[in-house]
């Protein structure tokens, strides 16, 4: 997945987070982001980032996400990859 679509995926994620009040002041309180500055840093890669990050430490998330977004779910991780930070990392 290419950076860019990867981004784009992220945000759809951070509109479903949004759109759930029971989780999104978890996201926030693990964060220490406000509703402030998803508003203004909602393009950044950085919280992009984040948020994807936060998604797949719950497969369920991942699962509901995925669902509700119609995408498979395994594309969250590839769009994970694809961003800064999310290469495969190779120990030996």
């Amino acid at each position: 997945m290419q950076q860019e679509r990867a981004e784009t995926l992220a945000l759809q994620v951070l509109v479903w987070l949004v759109g759930h009040d029971d989780l999104l002041p978890v996201f926030l309180g693990s964060t220490g982001l406000g509703e402030d500055d998803l508003r203004t840093r909602a393009g950044e890669t950085e919280l992009l980032t984040a948020v994807l990050d936060f998604l797949t430490m719950n497969d369920d998330w991942v699962n509901d996400c995925a669902a509700a977004i119609a995408i498979d779910p395994h594309d969250v991780l590839r769009a994970r990859q694809a961003l800064p930070g999310g290469e495969d990392i190779h120990w030996t």
